[in-house]
């Protein structure tokens, strides 16, 4: 099968490998200015506190400098995170959706903290930074709406400095036995309506209901961060498996 031709999942649908971005830009459009609460629904607000661990784990300098890099980390909630750890700390934040953006830009405005934390458009395949630029890399929530994972993961080893760390945050298909069923009962017969009720549109909350069961299991993600050069590849299901925080280091 040719590049042309290639396919991709799209949820629980099959779409053209080059189509998927727009379907996906498509979906955060739709709930940019609500995408907190998006992940509040889908997490049961448990996304905040899982956040906050992958930052802890970042081990971001107390007073040192740490260029961070968060991808599709649009509305900036990482990034805040990020420079509230560590006082010498910057910031980018690279999102393809410019919707999201201007929600992040916003609120670091509102924050005064514009002056640490920058908000550029960039796909997450194709960074628009030099090699070697960054001591952290992070991306929550985001990795399972790139069409081309490994192809993300490569950049991600590219823009990092030797010695930096990459955390990537993702909801998993590997929930424990038992509460696997309850959890696909909450994510099928409740989000989507209650994505309705608040957004008016429950098709953005379906899909991503869906990429979540179409999402590498953890062992097969691990052994991508592996393939692109990472070392000491780390993999800590979250709250039953849920959520899956992995990660490794550029040597």
């Amino acid at each position: 099968m040719s590049a042309a031709t290639a396919q991709t999942d799209f949820g629980f649908r099959r779409v053209d490998l080059d189509a998927k971005q727009d379907l996906v830009d498509d979906v955060f459009h739709k709930v940019a200015g609500r995408y907190d609460l998006m992940n509040d629904l889908m997490s049961v607000g448990l996304h905040r506190v899982w956040k906050d661990v992958m930052v802890t784990r970042l081990g971001v300098p107390k007073t040192r400098p740490f260029r961070h890099l968060d991808v599709a980390g649009g509305t900036g909630d990482v990034a805040f995170k990020v420079i509230g750890a560590g006082a010498s700390a910057m910031a980018t934040v690279c999102d393809i959706n410019g919707e999201m953006l201007k929600v992040g830009q916003a609120r670091a405005d509102q924050r005064g903290l514009s002056e640490r934390v920058e908000f550029v458009q960039g796909n997450a395949e194709a960074l628009p930074f030099p090699a070697s630029s960054f001591d952290g890399y992070t991306i929550a929530f985001g990795i399972r709406n790139v069409p081309r994972i490994q192809v993300a993961l490569d950049e991600a080893f590219r823009v990092l400095r030797p010695g930096g760390r990459l955390l990537v945050l993702e909801f998993s298909p590997d929930v424990v036995p038992g509460l696997d069923r309850v959890y696909d009962a909450y994510s099928f017969a409740v989000i989507p309506p209650l994505g309705k009720m608040v957004t008016g549109d429950a098709e953005p909350y379906q899909y991503l209901v869906e990429s979540i069961r179409k999402f590498p299991r953890d062992d097969v993600f691990a052994g991508m961060i592996a393939k692109a050069g990472f070392s000491r590849v780390e993999v800590t299901p979250m709250t039953g498996g849920i959520a899956c925080l992995s990660g490794g280091w550029k040597i």
